[in-house]
């Protein structure tokens, strides 16, 4: 139901723009995040959208780089992602909770989409 796209290799200080694209039912109502993972570490929030999209939240380490949207029209959340960093490297997921508001741990989603890999060079 969910679908993320976008990932790959870029070199440090370039951007990706990810994209989560909704299947099968739509996320009206839904808030949506965007959690990333390393090998050995937890999920971890990067970051995450209110229904409508009035309001946002973002992880420290990404603030001022990274910008989460919506589009409802499309069913899509997208992650642009600036002056990428090698720490910016890991499996990046999207997900869907039952609530419009944003969460920021990983048991509060409900749906969560496959993940695509972005790798930052140094």
């Amino acid at each position: 139901q969910l679908q993320a796209s976008g990932g790959g290799l870029v070199q440090a200080g370039g951007s990706l723009r990810l994209s989560c694209a909704t299947s099968g039912r739509t996320f009206n109502n839904n808030a949506m995040g965007w959690f990333r993972q390393v090998p050995g570490k937890e999920r971890a929030i990067v970051a995450a959208i209110s229904w409508p999209g009035r309001a946002t939240y973002y992880a420290n380490s990404v603030k001022g780089r990274f910008t989460i949207s919506r589009n409802n029209v499309k069913n899509t959340v997208d992650l642009q992602m600036n002056s990428l960093e090698p720490e910016d490297t890991a499996v990046y997921y999207c997900a869907a909770r039952r609530n419009s508001v944003p969460a920021m741990s990983r048991s509060e989603y409900d749906y969560w989409g496959q993940g695509t890999k972005v790798t930052v060079s140094s």
